[in-house]
């Protein structure tokens, strides 16, 4: 039996440890439980002491939403690869979406935003900080471009921040470097672009304490909350 609860205390412990390392408050970071292949009824359970849940799925999260409480208002965040053909079902599944990674698909939600009279959607551009042909995210070269491309097509999007996957890698100083440039290229598109990009959504259940150092302030925690995946 996983005991939700003592997970995310003794996580929340180290994300505090975390950011007084670093000079920050704990209370800056959000704790996500990310939930894949995991059932319902342990998300509700997590959703008791967490801040949000996260999805990498779209087809599984509508599968689970139609079963979540009415009264439950922790928000959804989808955190996987979308594809434009599940743009539509995105939107009206998750309260963000944490991976947008081209001006198509951010103008595709745009539109589809437009149609049902939704004025400020909260996106995150996912940004790729590893050569792994696995991971997601535009290219950091390219950030800027996206981002001035979604804010003067996409009115109906509101970016919040970025995000990424840290790299599948034992070597912690490669890890505590792409999350320490991932933050210079946030402030960097922030002096640019003239917008308070506040979040960035880097950190899983191996890593996340280096992230918080790196500035995190969305961690997202799958494996340590629930266990391993069913």
């Amino acid at each position: 039996m996983v005991d939700i609860k003592s997970n995310v205390e003794a996580i929340r412990e180290k994300i505090a440890s975390a950011a007084e390392r670093s000079g920050r408050r704990a209370e800056e970071i959000k704790l996500m439980a990310v939930s894949k292949y995991h059932p319902l009824d342990m998300m509700i359970e997590a959703s008791k002491f967490v801040d949000l849940l996260g999805e990498n799925r779209v087809q599984e999260a509508v599968l689970k939403r139609s079963g979540w409480p009415s009264d439950n208002s922790v928000p959804w965040h989808l955190i996987g690869h979308l594809q434009r053909n599940k743009a539509r079902r995105a939107l009206e599944t998750f309260d963000a979406i944490e991976s947008v990674d081209s001006l198509d698909l951010a103008r595709m939600l745009d539109r589809i935003s437009a149609e049902t009279n939704v004025t400020s959607y909260p996106v995150f551009i996912e940004v790729k900080m590893s050569d792994e042909p696995s991971k997601e995210g535009i290219d950091p070269s390219e950030a800027e471009y996206l981002l001035e491309r979604v804010l003067e097509y996409c009115p109906r999007l509101s970016v919040e921040g970025l995000m990424t996957v840290g790299p599948n890698t034992e070597d912690t100083a490669a890890v505590r470097s792409a999350f320490a440039r991932l933050r210079k290229v946030r402030d960097a598109l922030c002096a640019a672009c003239g917008i308070p990009l506040k979040e960035l959504s880097m950190g899983m259940s191996g890593d996340y304490e280096t992230a918080v150092e790196e500035g995190s302030t969305i961690v997202r925690i799958g494996t340590a909350i629930f266990g391993p995946r069913q």
